[in-house]
């Protein structure tokens, strides 16, 4: 794309300036020079106090987020599959251990940056507030102190509450500007959750001890002020903090996914009395991450009223299932993508992300995720399949693309899975057997090195290609495969037709259905860019109005206007203007796709209902089916071992080979290690993991 430095540069200089305010915020300088002037200037008869944290904390995200969209529309046809040698370097493993995980140098750097930014701007405001301390009479001078500490942390955990919301708003520009997706980075909202909690937590306490046992002032926990801010709703939020942060730990959201969830959705309260205990203009400082997240989660809201076209569903024997709907041609994804899936007659709430194993330019019409039966929910959602129903009502949400897919220009790929951690590598190997028909095009050799429990395991290779009936040429592939099963010592002797057979249902077509499409069309970037440089507009004119001539002629008066009411009217006028703005533009697209969904609807899919595993029963296998032929041919299953990963990652030949481990934590920690080694420098990590 031309003129791409030019925009990355813009960009940078934006957000170098808008870090240069938080990291100007807690000085003296800011205090006693910059506030007066700006406060002079900016809080007007229309924006009052909000007037300056608007202009230095919102105003700038924001821009860079209705740009970036522009920006993202015309990168949208680009090579984006190239790399630079410094970029390899920064996306190498820096450390690995748990807790933590696998953390690459940028994301170090980056951590080690937000943890100084956080020092730094606790020792200035502590710097600044002891050199002027307000002393009554009768106080001790290390109680208010200790008060005034206890208060900074509350302003430590407001700085990362305005980043908190920005690695869960999956459809935002922000993110793939800085190479990111929302399942990559929920471990950044993870991160910066569990800080925030920590300095909630201590000026919570804080203030408790300085009520209780300094001050014996313990009824201005009860109360709701309206001249100034309301330390009921700070008690209120604290509590709802507490219930959300106990569930939100590794171990409970693993065990119990559905308590998490549903306790997870008390974080719309929380913000509400989070926000009556802040006030209006430390809330100014967290509106863009907010805003856009409110932005995103109302498009999903209207996106899963629509009913998608489920047309097939694969039973394995390890009781995996694939499931295929309808999509829209236009709609293109990238390999590694997720989707997520309602099932109402599963759970009305529940959505789950899954890896697609589809490539659109190879199945233009379908598009494929595969499900492994391991919890409650996709238990369930088995034992429906299992029964053959001829509907079954589905919702989705997506495709969310992956930031970045560089390492298909790469001169060679080892993929290594572990159980269904081989899903994201299978919508790499349909792509690159697109990519193989090309004239001209050079693909990567793939060495997939894949682990097993069972031999019933080995059937997930059987989705390493699509359905029969689309042709498929794999000719040009250079591909080796190395399955191990590692709980059986032999191949088991004899084993029935039945356990060997993978089960397809094809599923009859509802009216009510359509196929899935990009949510705002073709030009989605664009539309997205429309929605939130209007709704902010919007909010801004709004506030200005309602300010002039509700707010301002009551404080003329010298009257008081409830603090909270002026909160109130913030969270208003945020929600409607998202919603308005939202909502036409979703309305708008929405009439010009419904005719290209009907001519879509009437289309006839073809699926077969039965066929045999080619890596149980290989002798049963239809001889013309050549592809899969010539895939079980380039497999090599070892029993009752384990692939010795440092000896095959470092026997690995090339000066550009893209290492890629997806499945147990295990896994990937180990092979991360390898690639971190100075003996593997021409090996090129990349972590794909989908739980949480």
């Amino acid at each position: 794309m031309k003129y791409r430095a030019a925009w990355q540069i813009l960009f940078l200089s934006i957000f170098a300036g808008y870090m240069l305010i938080w990291v100007m915020l807690p000085t003296k300088t800011y205090k006693i020079v910059w506030t007066p002037k700006l406060n002079k200037h900016l809080n007007s008869t229309y924006f009052r106090e909000q007037g300056r944290n608007l202009l230095l904390f919102s105003f700038p995200i924001m821009l860079i987020a209705a740009l970036g969209c522009l920006y993202l529309h015309l990168q949208k046809k680009s090579n984006s599959g190239s790399s630079r040698s410094s970029v390899n370097y920064l996306r190498r493993p820096a450390v690995v251990m748990a807790p933590i995980g696998i953390v690459t140098v940028l994301e170090l750097t980056f951590a080690a940056m937000f943890i100084s930014l956080l020092i730094w701007s606790l020792a200035n405001y502590l710097y600044v507030s002891f050199g002027s301390l307000r002393m009554q009479a009768g106080v001790k001078v290390w109680h208010s102190k200790f008060r005034s500490v206890s208060l900074r942390l509350g302003y430590i955990g407001n700085t990362c509450m305005a980043f908190l919301f920005f690695p869960v708003t999956r459809g935002s520009s922000i993110l793939p500007l800085m190479g990111l997706t929302s399942e990559s980075s929920i471990k950044y909202h993870i991160w910066i959750g569990h800080v925030s909690t920590v300095l909630f937590v201590a000026h919570s306490v804080g203030f408790m001890i300085y009520w209780g046992a300094m001050s014996h002032e313990m009824s201005q926990m009860l109360e709701w002020s309206s001249t100034y801010l309301s330390n009921l709703a700070g008690v209120i939020a604290f509590v709802m903090l507490m219930a959300i942060w106990a569930t939100s730990f590794a171990r409970v959201r693993r065990k119990m996914f559905e308590l998490f969830f549903y306790v997870h959705h008390l974080y719309i309260p929380y913000l509400v009395f989070y926000m009556f205990h802040v006030g209006v203009a430390y809330l100014c400082m967290i509106i863009p991450g907010i805003f856009l997240f409110i932005i995103d989660r109302y498009l999903r809201f209207l996106v899963s009223k629509r009913r998608t076209r489920l047309v097939s569903s694969r039973l394995l024997p390890n009781r995996t299932m694939e499931l295929t709907f309808a999509k829209s041609p236009e709609l293109e994804y990238n390999p590694t993508s997720t989707l997520f899936v309602h099932v109402p007659s599963v759970c009305k709430l529940q959505w789950h992300p899954f890896t697609i194993i589809s490539s659109s330019n190879l199945e233009t019409d379908k598009l494929s995720v595969v499900i492994k039966s391991q919890g409650n929910w996709t238990e369930k959602l088995y034992r429906q399949l299992s029964t053959s129903p001829d509907h079954l009502q589905v919702s989705t949400e997506g495709p969310y693309e992956p930031a970045s897919f560089h390492f298909l220009s790469r001169e060679s790929l080892v993929m290594i899975s572990g159980g269904s951690g081989i899903t994201p590598f299978i919508s790499i190997i349909r792509e690159i057997i697109s990519m193989s028909t090309e004239s001209g095009r050079k693909v990567p050799k793939i060495l997939l090195v894949a682990a097993f429990k069972t031999t019933a395991d080995l059937t997930m290779l059987d989705l390493l290609l699509p359905l029969s009936g689309i042709p498929t040429d794999i000719s040009k592939l250079q591909i080796q495969i190395e399955a191990y099963v590692t709980q059986e010592h032999e191949r088991p002797h004899e084993e029935s037709s039945k356990n060997n057979q993978i089960q397809t249902k094809g599923f009859k077509t509802n009216p009510s259905d359509s196929p899935i499409s990009a949510v705002l069309g073709k030009n989605g970037w664009l539309w997205l860019g429309a929605i939130i440089s209007s709704s902010f507009v919007m909010f801004l004119l709004l506030l200005g109005f309602v300010t002039r001539y509700q707010i301002y002629p009551v404080e003329h008066r010298k009257k008081n206007y409830h603090y909270s009411y002026k909160i109130l009217w913030d969270m208003f006028l945020v929600c409607a203007s998202i919603f308005v703005a939202t909502s036409a533009v979703f309305l708008w697209q929405k009439r010009k796709l419904s005719v290209d969904q009907k001519q879509i609807q009437n289309v006839d899919f073809q699926t077969p209902t039965m066929s045999p595993s080619s890596w149980l029963s290989p002798s049963d296998r239809e001889l013309e089916s050549l592809p899969c032929q010539s895939l079980v041919q380039s497999t090599t299953v070892h029993y009752g071992a384990r692939p010795d990963l440092k000896r095959i990652l470092l026997e690995c030949k090339g000066s550009d080979i893209g290492v890629l481990a997806s499945g147990p934590t295990s896994i990937r920690q180990k092979v991360a290690k390898i690639c971190a080694s100075s003996s593997a420098k021409n090996l090129y990590f990349e972590s794909m993991s989908f739980t949480w």
